[in-house]
C-alpha cells in the first residue's frame, strides 16, 4: 500500500512549521528594521545581521547531531518554547539596555536556535514520507516557509507601522508557544544510536563521519555546497542588506510609506518562494539535478535590471517596482534549485547520517552569509549615491559563479 504524503504526523509538522515560521518571519523582519530606523546606518545593519548568522553556523552541526540521536519532535518542541521565552525577555528588557547590544544578542540567539532547529525538520521528512515522495514533500515544506515569509513581513510591516515593535513581539510570542504545543502531538519514528566515549568524542566522530560522506562517498554534494556558498556571498547577502537599505534609506519614497513598502517587498520575496515551491511540486517528476545550474544562472541574470534601474531612473517608485519584480523572480528560481538540492541529498544519504549531513550542508552554505552581509553593509556605505555599482557588481560576479555551477551539476 502506497504511503500517503499527508499523513497525520507530516500534516502536524507542516502546521507547526506554518505557525513557527510565521513568527520567525515577523520577528526577523521587525528587529533589524527597528535598528535601521533608529540608526540609519547600513554598515551597522550589515554588521549586526552578520553577527546574527554566526551562532546559526556554529549550532547547525550540533542540531544535526542532536537530530540523529534525540527524538526530533522533542527538539522542535523545546526550541519553540525557548524562542517564545527569549522574545518575552527581549520585550521586557527594551528601554533599559543599550539597543544595539540588546538587538545583537537577541538576533544571535534567535538565529542560533533556528540553526539547531532546522536539521530536525529536514531530517524528519525522510522518516515521514516515502522516498519517491521526497521531492513533493520538500516542495510542501518550502511552500510553507515561503507562505509564512509572505504573510509575516506584510503583516509585520503593518503592525510595526501602526502599533510599534511591542505589539509585533507579542504576536511572535504567541506563535512560538502555539507551535510548541502543536508539535507535542507529532510522532516521528526514532531509533536510538549507540555512543562511545564522552560527548566531545561523539560530536567529533559524528561530524567527521558526515564530512567524510560528503567529501569521499558523495563528492557531488560537496561541489554543490561550494556553489551555494558563492551565491550566498555575492547574491543573497546583497539582497538581505541592500533591499531594506535602498527602500528605506536610498529611494525617493515618503518616509511614512517606506517601511510598509519594504514589508511588501519582503512579501514579494516570499511570494516568489511560494511560486517556486508550487512549481517544484508540480514538476517534481520532470526535474533533475543535472539541469539545476540553469536555475542559478537565471537568478543571477535577474540582479542586473536592479542595478540598471538605479542608474537610469530617478523615480523611487519605478526602482522599487523593478527591485520587487526582480527579487520575486530570483526567489522562484532559487527555491526550485533548493528543492532539487535537498531532495537529491536526502535520497542519497543513509538514515543514520541524514540529520548530520543536512546540518553540515546548512552550516557550510551559511558560512559565506556573515561575510557577505558585512561586506555589502560597508560597500553600500562607501558607495553612497552610487548604489547601482554595488548591485551590478553582485550580479556580474553571481552570473560568473552560476555559469561555472552549470558545468558542475551537468557532471553529476
Amino acid at each position: 500500500m502506497e504511503k500517503k504524503l499527508f499523513s497525520k504526523d507530516f500534516t502536524l509538522v507542516i502546521i507547526g512549521q506554518i505557525i513557527s515560521l510565521f513568527g520567525n518571519a515577523v520577528v526577523r523582519f521587525a528587529l533589524p528594521l527597528y535598528l535601521l530606523n533608529q540608526t540609519g546606518s547600513s554598515a551597522l545593519y550589515g554588521t549586526v545581521t552578520a553577527c546574527a548568522f554566526i551562532p546559526m553556523i556554529l549550532l547547525s552541526p550540533v542540531g544535526g547531531i542532536v537530530a540523529d540521536r534525540v527524538n526530533k519532535r522533542n527538539v522542535m518542541v523545546v526550541l519553540d518554547f525557548l524562542t517564545a521565552g527569549l522574545i518575552l525577555l527581549f520585550s521586557l528588557a527594551m528601554g533599559s539596555v543599550n539597543l544595539v547590544f540588546l538587538l545583537t544578542i537577541t538576533l544571535m540567539l534567535l538565529y542560533g536556535i533556528a540553526g539547531a532547529y532546522q536539521p530536525s525538520v529536514q531530517a524528519s521528512i525522510p522518516a515521514l514520507v516515502a522516498k519517491e515522495q521526497l521531492m513533493a514533500a520538500n516542495a510542501v515544506v518550502n511552500m510553507v516557509s515561503s507562505f509564512a515569509s509572505l504573510i509575516g513581513p506584510v503583516l509585520g510591516g503593518v503592525l510595526y507601522s501602526v502599533y510599534g515593535l511591542e505589539k509585533v513581539l507579542w504576536v511572535c510570542i504567541v506563535c512560538f508557544f502555539l507551535s510548541a504545543v502543536m508539535e507535542i502531538f507529532i510522532h516521528i519514528p526514532f531509533e536510538k544510536q549507540s555512543s562511545e566515549g564522552g560527548i566531545w568524542t561523539m560530536v567529533k566522530a559524528d561530524f567527521a563521519g558526515s564530512l567524510r560522506f560528503i567529501r569521499r562517498e558523495k563528492p557531488a554534494i560537496g561541489q554543490g555546497l561550494l556553489v551555494i556558498c558563492g551565491i550566498n556571498l555575492f547574491l543573497s547577502a546583497m539582497i538581505i542588506v541592500g533591499l531594506p537599505y535602498m527602500i528605506t534609506e536610498v529611494l525617493d519614497l515618503e518616509a511614512a510609506w517606506a517601511n510598509k513598502l519594504y514589508g511588501f517587498a519582503q512579501g514579494a520575496l516570499a511570494a516568489g518562494g511560494l511560486a517556486g515551491g508550487i512549481c517544484g511540486g508540480i514538476f517534481a517528476g520532470r526535474m533533475c539535478i543535472q539541469k539545476s545550474g540553469k536555475l542559478i544562472v537565471a537568478a543571477a541574470i535577474c540582479v542586473l535590471p536592479i542595478g540598471a534601474g538605479l542608474f537610469l531612473f530617478s523615480s523611487g517608485m519605478i526602482n522599487y517596482l523593478i527591485m520587487t519584480a526582480c527579487c520575486f523572480t530570483i526567489m522562484v528560481f532559487s527555491t526550485i534549485f533548493t528543492i532539487q538540492m535537498m531532495s537529491f541529498v536526502q535520497a542519497q544519504t543513509p538514515p543514520r547520517l541524514i540529520g548530520k549531513v543536512m546540518a553540515v550542508m546548512m552550516t557550510v552554505s551559511m558560512c559565506a552569509q556573515p561575510f557577505g552581509n558585512a561586506m555589502y553593509g560597508v560597500l553600500f556605505e562607501v558607495c553612497k549615491g552610487y548604489e547601482y555599482v554595488v548591485v551590478l557588481f553582485a550580479g556580474i560576479v553571481s552570473l560568473a559563479l552560476a555559469l561555472r555551477a552549470g558545468h558542475i551539476f551537468r557532471g553529476i
